[in-house]
C-alpha cells in the first residue's frame, strides 16, 4: 500500500441530479487520474451492463457474508437491492496512485464518516428544487408512479441531510452543468495535481 494513498473522492445527491454527468466532465478532463469503485449489488443486470464493470453482481447470499466479514465500508438497501462498496475496490485504485470516485447514497456517507482512516473528500450535488428533480426522474422514463414517489421521498432526507454544511465539504448545485462542473473541478484541482505529481515522480 501507498504510504499517502490519494484520498477517496465521495459524491452524493439525490437521484436524477446528474453526477453522472458531472463525473464524467471531470474524468474526461484528467485521463487515468480518477478510477470507479466498483460496487457490488444484489441486483439483475440490465441490459447493456457487465459483470465487475457496472457492478459485481452477487447472490444475496454471498452479499451478507461478505458483509459479516467486515469486507464493506458502507452497506445500502435500495427497491429490495443491496448495495456495498468493498475496502478491496478501493485499496485496488488507491494503489495505481488513482483517485477513487464514490457515488453513494446519504446511508453510505453516514457509514464511511464512522471510518476515520479514510478521510475523502465529500461532495454533496444538489437540484435547483425538488420539482425540477421530479421532472428529470419523469423525463428519463424509467420509473413507475410508485417508485418515483419513493425516490421523491428519498431526495427529501438526502437534501435535508445535504443542506448541513457540517455533512460535507461543498455543496453544488446543478442548475447549470457547466458551472456545477467547473466547481466540481475547482474543488478538486490541488487534489488532481497533486497525484499527477506522484504519478509523474514515480513513473
Amino acid at each position: 500500500m501507498m504510504a499517502n494513498p490519494p484520498k477517496p473522492l465521495v459524491i452524493c445527491g439525490p437521484s436524477g441530479v446528474g453526477k453522472s454527468t458531472i463525473i464524467k466532465r471531470l474524468t474526461d478532463e484528467f485521463p487515468g487520474l480518477f478510477g470507479f469503485s466498483v460496487s457490488h449489488t444484489t441486483r439483475k443486470p440490465r441490459t447493456g451492463e457487465c459483470d465487475g464493470v457496472n457492478y459485481h453482481y452477487v447472490t444475496r447470499e454471498d452479499f451478507l457474508s461478505c458483509k459479516e466479514n467486515g469486507d464493506f465500508i458502507e452497506t445500502a438497501e435500495f427497491s429490495g437491492n443491496m448495495y456495498g462498496t468493498s475496502k478491496m475496490a478501493i485499496q485496488s485504485i488507491q494503489q495505481k496512485c488513482q483517485i477513487c470516485i464514490l457515488d453513494i447514497e446519504m446511508q453510505g456517507v453516514i457509514q464511511i464518516k464512522k471510518i476515520p482512516e479514510l478521510e475523502p473528500n465529500y461532495v454533496f450535488i444538489q437540484p435547483p428544487s425538488i420539482e425540477e428533480l421530479e421532472r428529470r426522474l419523469i423525463e428519463r422514463k424509467t420509473e413507475t408512479e410508485e417508485s418515483l414517489k419513493k425516490r421523491l421521498d428519498t431526495a427529501k432526507r438526502e437534501l435535508e441531510y445535504g443542506a448541513n454544511l457540517d455533512n460535507f465539504d461543498i455543496v453544488i448545485v446543478n442548475d447549470d452543468v457547466d458551472k456545477a462542473s467547473g466547481m466540481l473541478r475547482a474543488f478538486m484541482i490541488e487534489h488532481i495535481e497533486k497525484v499527477q505529481h506522484s504519478k509523474d515522480t514515480t513513473s
